[in-house]
């Protein structure tokens, strides 16, 4: 690796995009990875249900029956909550099955954005910088297959 010359050069800091190949290994660990999360957050959906039911539980032992508007009022904040809640993790894991279908669509050997990491370079005078910021890195399950800089080629 070449030093880098304080005096004319500085170390500068650029997002690096991450690649992914796509293997059946990289396939089989994503899809585990999101039905994990599916999994998660149908556990998350049983929890606002039990706690839910359980506050609702709670307030009608402690009432007298018929309920007063306050307790009605209560009883409706509470399971409007539980749906509002709900309707969030539903949501969710509408993505994560959308991805999950997206995943499992997805043909070998192919090229996949996998996010982005920062990458610090040196920069000097004469470098082209709006080349310089521009950078790949391609993984394949896990390894640095390639490291792309510079402008795309056409």
């Amino acid at each position: 690796m070449n030093s880098i010359d304080f005096s004319n050069q500085l170390l500068l800091r650029r997002t690096a995009n991450i690649q992914v190949i796509v293997t059946q290994r990289w396939k089989e660990e994503m899809q585990q990875q999101l039905q994990q999360q599916i999994a998660q957050l149908d556990a998350q959906v049983q929890q606002v249900d039990a706690q839910g039911s359980r506050q609702i539980n709670e307030i009608e032992r402690q009432s007298i029956k018929p309920f007063s508007a306050e307790v009605s009022n209560a009883i409706e904040g509470i399971r409007a909550e539980m749906n509002r809640v709900k309707a969030e993790l539903l949501d969710q894991k509408n993505q994560l099955l959308t991805q999950l279908t997206q995943v499992q669509n997805l043909e070998l050997e192919q090229e996949v954005s996998q996010g982005q990491l920062d990458s610090y370079f040196p920069a000097g005078k004469g470098d082209n910088l709006i080349a310089q910021m521009r950078v790949e890195i391609v993984l394949r399950d896990g390894v640095i297959e390639d490291i792309r800089t510079g402008f795309p080629a056409v």
